[in-house]
C-alpha cells in the first residue's frame, strides 16, 4: 500500500495504484547519510510497515484516485497488510540500490498477493527497498513472509467493524503484550491528521526484533487517532 508513500514521508502504503499512497520514507534520502550510498545489502536493519488498510482505503476514496477501485479496496476484510520490508541505515535509508532493477517475475508478485494486495505495490517494494537487501527477489520476498508471520496481530485489529478511536501508545501496548519480546523502542505507530496509517516494527537482519531510535523518533505524537472498521466480510 503505499511505497508511494514512503516517498512522501518516511517510506511508503498497510498499496499503489500505489499502496504507496499510506505514508511514506523514514527521512531523507540514503546518499546524504550513510557512506555506504545505497550498496545493495549494506545496511544496518529492517523495518516491517505494516498498514492499517481501513485508513488507506478511505483516504483514497477521499482522493477519488485509482487506489479507490484497486483490489485491496474492493470490499474484502483487510485489516493490517504488509507495506513493505525496508532495509534501513541507523540514520536514514537506501532506496533503488541496482537501476535499472532486476526484472521481478510475475510469479512471485502474484504468489504475495495475499500479504500484499496490490501488484503496483509489489513491483514497486522490489524496485525501491528489496534491491537494496542484497537478496535474490525470491529470497527476498520469503523474508518478508517470514517477518510478517513473526507478528501477531492483536485480536482487536484483526475483524474490526466498528470504528474506532485509539491512542498510538494504546496501539503500540496491544502489539507489545501479543508480542512479549517486542519493546517500545522497536515499535512505532504512524497517522496522517486524523487516522492511524501504520504500525513500523524494526528487525535486525536475522529478523529478530531490535530498537531504532531514529523510527521511533518518527512516530505519531496525536493523543488520539481514528481507525476506520475493516470493509466487508
Amino acid at each position: 500500500m503505499f511505497d508511494c508513500l514512503r516517498r512522501s514521508a518516511v517510506a511508503c502504503s498497510p498499496m499503489i495504484a500505489c499502496l504507496a499512497l499510506l505514508v511514506g520514507p523514514l527521512v531523507a534520502p540514503a546518499g546524504a547519510q550513510d557512506r555506504r550510498q545505497n550498496a545493495p545489502g549494506a545496511f544496518d536493519f529492517y523495518v516491517l510497515s505494516l498498514s492499517w488498510s481501513p485508513s488507506f482505503c478511505a483516504e483514497a476514496e477521499e482522493r477519488g484516485g485509482r487506489g479507490s477501485r484497486s483490489q485491496q479496496c474492493s470490499g474484502r476484510p483487510y485489516s493490517f497488510v504488509v507495506h513493505g520490508l525496508w532495509p534501513q541505515y541507523e540514520a536514514g535509508y537506501p532506496e533503488y540500490c541496482e537501476q535499472p532493477s532486476p526484472r521481478l517475475p510475475r510469479n512471485i508478485m502474484t504468489s504475495m498477493l495475499d500479504l500484499m494486495p496490490a501488484p503496483g505495490l509489489i513491483y514497486n517494494e522490489w524496485d525501491k527497498h528489496g534491491t537494496c537487501s542484497g537478496l535474490s527477489a525470491k529470497a527476498y520476498f520469503e523474508a518478508i513472509r517470514k517477518a510478517r508471520a513473526a507478528i501477531k496481530i492483536p485480536e482487536e485489529f484483526l475483524d474490526l467493524a466498528q470504528a474506532k478511536t485509539v491512542a498510538p501508545a494504546a496501539v503500540e501496548e496491544a502489539f507489545i503484550k501479543a508480542n512479549p519480546k517486542l519493546t517500545t523502542s522497536a515499535i512505532a505507530v504512524t497517522c496522517n491528521r486524523t487516522r492511524l496509517s501504520e504500525v513500523r516494527i524494526c528487525l535486525s537482519k536475522d529478523l529478530e526484533f531490535r530498537s531504532c531510535d531514529e523510527v521511533d523518533r518518527q512516530a505519531c505524537r496525536r493523543d488520539e487517532v481514528n481507525m476506520p472498521p475493516v470493509r466487508g466480510g
